[in-house]
Order: structure tokens, then sequence, then C-alpha cells
């Protein structure tokens, strides 16, 4: 028999939804509705896919495996935002997820401790128990991320700590008061890792722009997505913005050809395309005013949301929210029951374009009528 790690065998593989077409096939469906993985509704820009037509008549080389134009293009989009980087200051990966993997194996040896809220995304502890790395779960606060516990689990042998925010699949965030508090007690031996794949969508006043504090604290790694506001979930491309000596080190560790041909220019060009951007979180804040308008109507628990997701509480049994799940999955609308991140009778609902948002309701009403 193979011999296999230890902390290998203890992975609990995260679970992906099946595709839309294997669902429709297997229940009989003609038409789905797919509010299940926080992707954007809006499909993908026409300026993107001009782009990729294009790149694909030269799919016969190989990525540039530094990402040049991808790279210079980000510096360009974050200075008209009056955000300052340079391109030696990003690390771009196969999704955002590629890069946190990145920084985690980069940085974190084996003896040091990484820490994480609960009820967060699961990746942290995949990535840390691949890499037989130690990790400290922070128990969340009113559904959100406890600033305070984090700095009480700081010891000596922390080397990373990370946060999402907003976080999912609560969609809650922290404070600028609170993000400063925790930067201020971080040793500054250790990495403060900012998951902001949602920051999009993050509208609140009190909201951190964790850039703004990058001229202070020179401990930082942010992690931003083009899965979410840029529509682009299916070619995988997230980057990083840290200090040029910690990209450095990350480059060393990060595959030669990691992002391909199509991810840098669908990247490049969704940049440009910020009518795009500015529609996607237009629609995405009207859709989440409807939903907390019905969820009140319903009599509904739900959780306000800086995401393009919402988390409502569908019952008080344990079984509810799977039971929700199943009738809706039978009826063509998928959401996600969340009952592996502590929140057995709840799901998390993407949002949709203004028809699907009301199909939703719709079934999610049938569903608690019985």
């Amino acid at each position: 028999m193979v011999k296999v790690r230890e902390s290998i065998k203890a992975i609990i593989p995260y679970k992906p939804g099946k595709p839309i077409s294997e669902v429709e096939r297997e229940l009989g469906l003609k038409e789905t509705v797919k509010l299940a993985s926080n992707e954007n509704p809006l499909g993908v820009s026409p300026k993107v896919v001009e782009a990729v037509r294009e790149a694909a008549l030269e799919l016969n080389f190989y990525p540039d495996g530094n990402a040049f134009y991808l790279k210079n293009a980000l510096v360009e989009y974050h200075k008209n935002r009056g955000e300052e980087l340079t391109p030696e200051e990003i690390v771009v990966g196969n999704g955002s997820n590629e890069v946190i993997d990145i920084a985690i194996r980069t940085l974190v040896e084996p003896g040091e401790e990484l820490i994480v809220s609960q009820q967060a995304f699961i990746v942290y502890e995949l990535i840390s128990k691949a890499a037989g790395i130690e990790f400290k779960l922070v128990p969340q606060k009113d559904n959100r991320l406890d600033i305070d516990g984090y700095i009480a689990a700081i010891t000596p042998k922390t080397k990373m700590i990370c946060l999402v925010n907003p976080n999912n699949p609560s969609g809650t965030y922290y404070t600028k008061d609170d993000f400063e508090k925790l930067l201020k007690a971080a040793p500054k031996e250790a990495i403060v890792l900012i998951d902001e794949a949602y920051v999009d969508f993050a509208d609140a006043p009190d909201y951190p722009n964790s850039i703004n504090y990058r001229d202070k604290f020179q401990n930082m790694i942010i992690c931003r997505t083009f899965s979410k506001a840029f529509g682009i979930s299916g070619v995988r491309l997230g980057y990083g913005i840290t200090t040029a000596e910690i990209a450095d080190y990350m480059n060393r560790v990060r595959e030669p050809f990691n992002v391909n041909s199509i991810a840098q220019v669908a990247g490049i060009a969704a940049l440009k395309d910020t009518e795009y951007l500015k529609k996607a979180i237009e629609v995405n804040k009207a859709g989440k005013e409807y939903y907390y308008a019905e969820f009140e109507k319903l009599g509904l628990e739900y959780l306000p949301s800086l995401g393009n997701f919402i988390l409502v509480k569908v019952g008080d049994d344990p079984k509810s929210g799977m039971e929700c799940f199943d009738y809706l999955l039978k009826r063509g609308v998928i959401v996600r029951p969340m009952g592996g991140y502590g929140y057995p009778n709840w799901v998390r609902i993407s949002i949709g374009l203004e028809d699907q948002n009301k199909t939703c309701i719709k079934v999610l009403e049938e569903y608690l009528k019985g």
C-alpha cells in the first residue's frame, strides 16, 4: 500500500456543485436558475469575449510566465482608483485561491502557526493541512470575524493571520477600527493576509480599503479575484498585492506558467470594461435590496451582506437547510446549503438577475408553506 502523509488523509475535499447540464438531466429539468456559487449573473463582458477570441489564435504558444501586460493593466487600474503599486508588487494566480496557497507554502514553515476564522472560506484549512502546518480557528462573534479573538490567539509561533473581508458565507465584514487594531497588534514578523474576493461590492462607509495601509504596514498580502464582479470565474484568475520582496519569494514558489494566455487576456479586457463593472455592482445592489424586502415579508432571519450573496435562515430544525436546498433543486433553483460551515438551518443565495431572484423567492415561499 502506498504510504500517504497523515495530514493528507485527514483532509475532507472541497465539494463543488454538479454542472447545470447534469442536474437538469438527472432531475428532468428544462431550465435551472443557478444561485449557488456567487458568480456574476450578467454573463461575460462582450469585450472580454472578443479579446479571448483573438487570443485563441495563439494558443500554440506558452503564456507569458511573468504576466507582463496583465500586471501593467492592474497597475493602471489601481492608479485610476488612486492606489499606487508597481508590477513587482503583484503576484498572479490561477484564481486568488492559488495566490493564497502560494503565500502559505512560501511563508509559513512547519512549527509555525496560521490563524483564521471559523466559518470562513474552507481553503485555509485545506491548504494548511496539506502543507502540514498548524492552524488556529477563531470562533466568530455575532456572525462576524472576532478581531479581539484573533489578537488573543496570537503567540510567538504565529506566522500568518488570515482575514476575509467581506466574509464568505456570512457576507459580514470587519470595520476600519477593527482592522487597524489588528494591524497594530500583529507581530512585524507575521504576515497579515487579507482575502478581498468581494471587495468591489463592499459599500459600507467604515469598510477598510487595505491598500491604503500598505505604506505603514509592510507585512500584508492583499488577495483579489476576477471571479466575482469582473465575471470571469471560468478562466480562474486572481492576484496578490504585497511588497516587492515578498512577491519575489512567492514567485520562486509559483509555477512558471500558472496563469494561462486566455486568462491573462480576459483579465486585461475585464479591467478596461469599466461600464460592465459598474453595472455588475448596480445589479447586485438592487438584488440585495429586493431579497432583504422579501425576506422581511416572509419573516426570515438573514445577515445583511457586503458580498454578492445572502445567508438566510430557512427554519429552526437543523435539517431545514438541506431540506430547503433539495426542495429548491428539484424545482430548478440551485442554492448552497451551509451545514458544512456551521449553519445547518441556513442557505446561501447568490444574487442573480431580477427574474432569477423572483423565481428563487417564489419557490422559497412554496417551501416555507410546506
